[in-house]
């Protein structure tokens, strides 16, 4: 019994590190090729992304210098609108 007791008191906080460092690791390439270095050769961009319930999704892409707004559902995606990309609506308030 004091065997038992002594490896779970060894083994058990070893484990817990080896979890820690390969969640940490994970993490550390995961920015590493999500950055701007593994962007690089990607023509699609999400800019946005809003929840309008929880079956439909509205996302904005960017795709080759033009915005695509689409909505994603269950059935399928269908694009929206499309504009350059960098406009913006600009609303007048009066």
């Amino acid at each position: 019994m004091l065997w038992y007791v002594l490896k779970l008191l060894v083994l058990l906080p070893l484990i817990g590190l080896l979890i820690w460092g390969s969640l940490k690791f994970a993490q550390k390439m995961q920015t590493r090729l999500s950055g701007p270095a593994g962007e690089r050769g990607k023509s699609v961009r999400i800019v946005e992304t809003t929840m309008l319930s929880p079956t439909l999704k509205l996302a904005v892409l960017e795709f080759h210098g033009r915005e695509i707004l689409v909505s994603v559902s269950r059935q399928g995606i269908a694009r929206i609108a499309e504009a350059p990309a960098g406009s913006q609506i600009e609303s007048n308030p009066q």
